[in-house]
């Protein structure tokens, strides 16, 4: 039988209240804020630690948001930082990367766990990310991490529906992820590059673009943003070449296809990658 959302919720509280004390990997994007407010819910306050990670693959502005948010919710906040482009295997930039790269994170999420008494580091994973490739549940898996929204079978529809539901205003906020997305495998990340397609992109939402993504290729720049979007982004034509070569792109282009999450994951083969661990 089918479950419903409300049963899939009800699945979710059991999950949690099974659970002593845990920290939640917080982003302060609408997967992450779902788990916290409802192991806010089952456990209490004093039982839920919101971990806030600072890297240099993220906007500094996610991080301050997602610091405020959870102090906003009334939940006790740690703020930390891990270093990623620090490990040569992740600034590799292969598609192991992003293994290494969830490996760090959760490596350091399980120090904080056991240093400080708490019983489950659970992170914001849901159903969704099983149909693309996603390095990083091997990862999850192997440090003991718990994705309980996938223990309860939801999807990204249904948790911004119950995060709606729960008067949490970034039920409706666009998905972000990692700067290094938008750079193509083989190309080594550094600060450079991530600055480069940040500044970009920030340009393009300030135009009233709220779904963007740079694509880095070397001199040039592939931007996506929703098929709908595109004659409205043309319009910029001017302005926005202007702009980007400014910040070191010869080239600008525009996705005909629209944006889509993980375009830079179409050159990778159909059958899945076996993650090789040094």
């Amino acid at each position: 039988m089918n479950k419903t959302m409300i049963d899939k919720n009800q699945d979710l509280g059991e999950i949690l209240a099974g659970m002593d004390r845990v920290i939640v990997a917080f982003s302060g994007g609408v997967d992450s804020t779902l788990v916290l407010k409802r192991a806010q819910q089952e456990l209490g306050e004093d039982n839920v630690l919101a971990v806030v990670v600072a890297s240099e693959l993220f906007r500094k502005e996610e991080f301050a948001g997602a610091v405020k948010l959870a102090e906003e919710m009334g939940v006790r906040v740690h703020q930390t930082a891990i270093n990623e482009l620090d490990d040569d295997r992740i600034v590799a930039n292969t598609p192991d990367s992003w293994y290494y790269s969830k490996k760090l994170l959760y490596s350091h999420l399980n120090k904080l766990a056991d240093e400080w008494g708490y019983s489950h580091v659970l992170d914001g994973m849901i159903m969704d990310d099983m149909e693309d490739f996603r390095p990083g549940l091997q990862a999850r898996t192997e440090a003991g991490a718990r994705s309980v929204l996938q223990e309860a079978k939801l999807y990204k529809q249904e948790v911004r529906e119950l995060t709606k539901e729960l008067s949490i205003p970034v039920w409706n906020k666009p998905a972000s992820c990692s700067l290094a997305s938008r750079i193509p495998y083989g190309t080594t990340i550094d600060k450079q590059k991530i600055e480069q397609v940040d500044q970009a992109e920030k340009f393009i939402g300030k135009l009233g673009f709220e779904m963007v993504r740079v694509r880095y290729h070397d001199n040039a720049a592939r931007i996506e943003v929703p098929s709908q979007d595109i004659n409205a982004l043309l319009k910029h034509r001017d302005e926005l070449q202007l702009k980007l070569a400014s910040l070191g792109f010869t080239y600008v282009s525009v996705d005909l296809q629209g944006y889509r999450t993980g375009s830079m994951n179409e050159v990778l083969p159909s059958e899945p990658l076996k993650t090789e661990v040094s």
